[in-house]
């Protein structure tokens, strides 16, 4: 994938963000920026917080220290929703699909934004219901044939395999026209054939709409494949970031997967 020039201002921005529990520092002091296009990636052993910073970064938590800015604009306090009405799109390492509906209508419900008709309209059927309702299902259709699943637009969700089931979520969240998308261990439970097509998948989103990635994966060989940066997190807190090879050969990073001795694994280490 090309590296992305990072000029002008980040998309997505924290600033001494922070948050604890009782007396625990879960995130101390994370400091972020996200461009336009750049795909960077966020690692750590397991409870390192990684998971606690997106959902600071999604309005699952309000942070108690510092700020998470998209555009320029302050969104502490801000509810998840409204996160998302601001452009900031999150998947989940458990798939989170309506599973009883439709392939189409799973991305049809990301489109709510876009509805151009009022109640009445939708309950008498009127013909500017079915002119509104003909234009989401052809920007619908539109994102399923990006990532190859048109054909399998009207069988249900829970009939996908596992692999399209995570490209439907992807689909669903690029529904909700984001600025920002957050993948949270989406090679999770992938064959690898599953997680070529998941490499190809991010790689579309990328170069195809400019979106801003960040990354929470375990597969290192994932990570260092499609991350041009990379942030290391341990304990709650940012013990290094740089390029993929710098990050791999960075000795607290070593330390912080495999403990002191460098040989046998820490229990943390996924």
């Amino acid at each position: 994938m090309n590296g992305t020039l990072r000029s002008g201002s980040p998309v997505l921005e924290t600033r001494g963000l922070g948050i604890s529990f009782g007396g625990l520092k879960a995130v101390q002091d994370f400091n972020l920026k996200l461009y336009p296009g750049e795909l960077a990636g966020l690692i750590g052993p397991n409870g390192a917080g990684k998971t606690t910073v997106f959902n600071l970064l999604t309005g699952v938590y309000v942070p108690t220290e510092g700020s998470v800015l998209l555009e320029g604009q302050v969104l502490n306090g801000k509810k998840t929703h409204q996160f998302v009405a601001a452009g900031v799109a999150r998947t989940f390492q458990n798939i989170r699909l309506f599973k009883q509906m439709s392939v189409i209508d799973n991305v049809k419900a990301a489109f709510a934004k876009d509805v151009k008709y009022r109640m009445g309209a939708a309950l008498f059927r009127t013909p500017g219901f079915w002119r509104a309702e003909a234009e989401l299902e052809e920007k619908a259709l539109g994102l399923l044939d990006i990532f190859n699943l048109k054909g399998c637009a009207d069988d249900l969700a829970s009939s996908l395999p596992y692999g399209q089931q995570r490209k439907l979520e992807i689909a669903r969240a690029l529904a909700t026209d984001m600025k920002v998308l957050l993948l949270d261990e989406p090679a999770a439970g992938m064959n690898p054939t599953e997680t070529a097509e998941l490499v190809d998948c991010i790689g579309i989103v990328r170069e195809r709409f400019g979106i801003a990635i960040l990354l929470i994966e375990h597969d290192m060989s994932l990570v260092m494949k499609l991350c041009e940066r990379i942030t290391v997190l341990d304990y709650g807190q940012t013990i290094a970031e740089g390029g993929p090879e710098e990050i791999a050969n960075n000795p607290r990073v070593i330390t912080a997967y495999l403990g002191e001795n460098g040989g046998e694994e820490d229990e943390r280490l996924a």
